[in-house]
């Protein structure tokens, strides 16, 4: 039976395109101004800061290595970007050989192996997107496919010991998990939760279980493995990602937006917001 719904939201900012990619880093909330090209950090009080403008519109994502650069994906232009001390943005890894297709979410894990997800064949007619893949960028630089198959790769998580990767498969209505062997490598893949839902933006707590970001049902839901829902927070438009984050990591970011289509994406609406409501567990792993 689905557990009563989580406490009334609140208003963090609002005015945004479409916000992706939160991200909970050095006391603030970051994300992907889908759109604009912007990235955005906002503190607990609701003042935002541009931080950086990239060269790309939509998709875009961002996580941080381990020594604290910022790294970038630039879907559409197949690169991952990594910002220096200086500000500038360098290349940290070419995807263009590996895709045609956008690619899409990062996460970083404590090791600092970098996965990517998207790309993958180019959709067919009428398709937005086609079969999605996993890449992995190690430390070394080198950079190898791990997954495929994806149905629209989404929202991606790791587990606090390095050692399982959860994906949202968004056409499938389903989150995949996969075994982390010690060189990075993706095994053992296996249905995680079923769900009645299109999951999208994904995090993990403390008790297991896993948030994800539901856009066309307009909710954020809090499943077990398996499946079992443990709480859901219902807004007024999409619910493209959230993040735990907040000085104990108890407070979940909701950003959210209108939808009207991917047809629709880049335009002069701005419907986005970020919204906060208290969690039961805390955040933990990457990212």
């Amino acid at each position: 039976m689905q557990k009563p719904s989580a406490p009334q939201t609140r208003l963090v900012t609002e005015g945004l395109a479409f916000g992706e990619s939160p991200r909970w880093h050095d006391g603030r909330l970051w994300l992907c101004n889908w759109g604009t090209g912007e990235i955005v950090a906002v503190d607990a009080g609701g003042n935002s800061e541009i931080v950086l403008t990239v060269p790309a519109v939509l998709p875009y994502s961002i996580d941080w290595l381990p020594d604290g650069r910022l790294l970038v994906i630039s879907g559409r232009g197949g690169l991952l970007l990594r910002q220096e001390a200086d500000g500038a943005l360098v290349t940290h890894a070419d995807l263009r050989n590996l895709s045609k297709s956008p690619w899409n979410e990062i996460v970083v894990d404590g090791r600092g192996n970098v996965y990517v997800n998207g790309g993958g064949p180019v959709p067919a007619p009428g398709q937005h997107f086609g079969p999605g893949t996993v890449v992995l960028i190690t430390p070394d630089g080198a950079v190898r496919q791990v997954a495929e198959n994806i149905a629209f790769a989404n929202g991606m998580a790791i587990t606090p010991d390095n050692r399982t990767l959860i994906i949202a498969e968004s056409h499938a209505n389903r989150l995949t998990a996969f075994d982390i062997a010690a060189d990075g490598t993706l095994s053992n893949r296996r249905v995680w939760a079923d769900l009645d839902g299109f999951p999208d933006g994904i995090c993990l707590d403390a008790e297991g279980a896993v948030w994800y970001a539901d856009v066309p049902n307009k909710h954020c839901v809090r499943v077990r493995e398996g499946g079992e829902v443990l709480q859901t927070v219902t807004i007024d438009r999409g619910c493209f990602a959230c993040m735990l984050g907040g000085a104990d990591r108890k407070t979940l970011f909701i950003v959210a937006a209108e939808w009207r289509g991917f047809e629709h994406m880049v335009s002069e609406a701005r419907t986005g917001q970020v919204l906060s409501v208290e969690a039961p567990a805390p955040g933990v792993g990457w990212p």
